[in-house]
């Protein structure tokens, strides 16, 4: 990426002056303009602010009304959105859906439960700290995936139910400056096994084509058998593979940065989140090694992308253990509740997501 061009950022550049002009999203200042930020005489804070009067907080946050689409920024390239925040009441977080278009295409590059998209999944509030993505006390959510765009961004957040849903506070700031040829567009796609059928692999991606390269892996995991449930097997399917996938991983706990069933000390999980892969949350059931346990857990490739010229398909097991048989182990293939959000960059147009899961089939029980 182009330092310059205020593309590249990280820590070694940052003495870099560049051209690029920074813009800030939020109710304050919802469309960004220069010099036209905390002008609102009428808000959601109005009455808080009724002593001191506008620039004092009148408009922090929109409502959110019954089956709203609200779009919470559009903008006109060429630019990189470099930071999102957003927060609501945790218990929102599948009720919503977040949905990013890329230079005016008629269907969503990113479209993910608002929750799923910051790696939280079972609408329990947990941190999570990681490189592209931060989850701060308390439900502060977080996105560093620099997301660079040549014509427009339009992202919208979705109400799927009927009630009123309080409040949304968002802050989406932005640079306007060129963006290489080379800069491909971020994409995000939600995918729900509820249960996952015996003996079959869960799906994070399929039909992907074109070139690109595979960045981060979000899984929100339920366990609704007894005993060690990560086993199987994450495997990417890249460039004509059809049978056997070209990168194949030998554990769950293993993909995601951990070892021996993330156990520390035995029988306890150990939790733990850094820059890009974790166990960041841990959600008890009945016991260390019975059913009902729910689990997040993100591996982002910011340092090892996994880069596709043709097509890209990504499919993980779940399998743990059956009770030994003539002194031999054996694998038992698991019907557990897994959630999945992949993210990828990939040069448009993209092929056709799967339709979302209804309200009913995205509810967390």
């Amino acid at each position: 990426m182009d330092i310059q061009g205020g593309l590249g950022m990280f820590l070694g550049g940052l003495p870099v002056l560049s051209d690029a002009e920074t813009r800030s999203i939020s109710a304050e200042n919802p469309k960004g303009e220069k010099g036209k930020g905390a002008m609102s005489k009428d808000g959601p804070g109005a009455v808080p602010a009724s002593d001191l009067g506008p620039g004092w907080k009148v408009s922090p946050c929109i409502l959110i009304d019954p089956y709203m689409n609200f779009t919470m920024a559009d903008i006109s390239g060429p630019g990189v959105i470099q930071h999102i925040w957003v927060t609501t009441h945790h218990m929102n977080w599948r009720k919503l859906v977040l949905r990013v278009y890329w230079d005016g295409e008629e269907t969503p590059s990113i479209e993910v439960p608002l929750g799923d998209f910051f790696g939280m999944g079972w609408s329990e509030k947990a941190n999570l700290n990681s490189l592209p993505i931060s989850v701060n006390p308390s439900g502060g959510l977080n996105s560093y995936w620099p997301m660079p765009f040549r014509k427009s961004a339009r992202i919208t957040v979705e109400n799927l139910t009927e009630d009123a849903l309080g409040a949304l506070y968002y802050q989406v700031t932005y640079s306007l400056t060129d963006v290489p040829e080379n800069a491909a567009y971020l994409h995000a796609q939600f995918r729900r096994s509820n249960p996952l059928p015996y003996k079959q692999p869960h799906t994070l991606l399929d039909g992907v084509t074109g070139k690109g390269h595979y960045v981060g892996t979000y899984l929100g995991w339920q366990v609704n058998n007894a005993g060690w449930w990560g086993e199987g097997e994450i495997k990417f399917y890249m460039d004509g593979d059809k049978e056997h996938p070209t990168i194949c991983g030998t554990g769950t706990e293993d993909y995601f940065g951990g070892a021996w069933n993330f156990e520390q000390p035995p029988g306890t999980y150990h939790t733990f989140s850094t820059p890009f892969l974790g166990l960041h949350q841990h959600v008890q059931g009945d016991g260390q090694t019975r059913q009902g346990r729910r689990f997040g857990m993100y591996r982002w490739h910011v340092m090892d992308p996994i880069r596709f010229h043709q097509d890209l398909r990504v499919t993980i097991q779940a399998l743990g253990w059956r009770e030994p048989r003539g002194g031999k182990a054996r694998y038992l293939a698991l019907q557990d509740d897994i959630s999945s959000t992949a993210l990828w960059y990939q040069r448009e147009p993209h092929a056709p997501f799967p339709a979302l899961p209804s309200p009913e089939e995205l509810e967390i029980i």
